[in-house]
């Protein structure tokens, strides 16, 4: 049953505010850190999070048979992806990150729709899906034409959409669905504990700092893995419970929007019109190809 939006819109501002101000904190993380670096902390610190509180709420761990594929998923929610993102921000601002993230939703449908026979590319999601696709030109500035590490920043950020729009569908199938179905917390505690365990080859390898860490990336760690990847998980949940997952989900809009101003306004950011219209555009298709906003219907002659 749904609850009044006064039991769980503060709650869905927060967790707006939190996600929206990550990619700042990654980009504060990257003074001092490799992106592997930064993704290691983000996860071991969501994991030691996530394990606190799964223990004070007696949550189990998820089965032994779950593990392979919580490691897949983990992969394509947490560690591929979380790591794509870092990457991109070395060659892009964090403002342009959020908003390519904000084509998740239309990355998701998308792979829904190739992996889901039964889902129709209906009129309706078709033209969300152009419409989306047109708003990604326009934030990029294909028109200005780009240097390669700029590419090579946008190429990291869809690659790392294309994994969470994989995700989706995947989790749906194979973990989220039938009596079997794991549930939130030990969903997420899972997801960062394997997440650990493949980002931790990769900081051996290319190494964890290249400059001395500073509080402010101190803070920006603790606050992206212990907050953003630990207690937003819990968040996500009481939105979901007390109102419903469509309403959960539109939370990826908002996202948008408080990465755009965090970027301006923490880290003095340079916005350009093309960013907030393309992604106006990517938030208006992404809107339309999940339904919550229909195209008007023109009479036919």
């Amino acid at each position: 049953m749904t609850h009044s939006p006064r039991s769980w819109l503060p709650w869905y501002l927060l967790l707006a505010l939190i996600w929206g101000n990550s990619f700042v904190f990654i980009k504060i993380g990257l003074g001092s850190l490799t992106p592997a670096g930064v993704v290691f902390s983000r996860l071991f610190l969501g994991m030691i999070t996530m394990l606190v509180i799964s223990a004070v709420m007696r949550s189990p761990l998820p089965p032994r048979r779950y593990w392979g594929r919580l490691f897949i998923a983990a992969f394509l929610m947490t560690a591929g992806g979380w790591f794509l993102f870092a990457v991109s921000e070395q060659y892009i601002s964090s403002a342009l990150a959020g908003i390519m993230n904000g084509a998740t939703p239309l990355m998701a449908l998308l792979v829904i729709l190739i992996a889901f026979p039964e889902e129709k590319p209906t009129r309706q999601r078709i033209i969300g899906l152009l419409i989306g696709f047109v708003g990604v030109l326009v934030v990029v500035g294909i028109w200005q034409g780009l240097g390669a590490t700029t590419w090579l920043g946008i190429g990291a950020c869809v690659l790392a959409v294309t994994l969470y729009g994989i995700s989706y569908p995947y989790v749906r199938r194979h973990l989220a669905s039938g009596s079997g179905a794991l549930g939130p917390m030990t969903f997420a505690t899972g997801l960062m504990i394997m997440g650990t365990l493949q980002i931790a080859p990769v900081v051996a390898v290319t190494g964890y700092a290249h400059a001395p860490i500073t509080m402010p990336v101190v803070l920006a760690m603790l606050t992206l893995g212990c907050v953003g990847s630990g207690i937003a998980y819990i968040l996500n949940y009481i939105i979901i419970h007390r109102s419903d997952a469509t309403t959960a989900s539109t939370v990826t809009y908002v996202i948008t929007l408080v990465a755009v101003v965090s970027g301006a306004v923490v880290l003095g950011e340079h916005i350009t019109w093309n960013q907030p219209v393309g992604g106006a555009l990517v938030v208006f298709g992404a809107a339309t190809a999940q339904g919550l906003i229909r195209p008007p219907r023109f009479a036919r002659g």
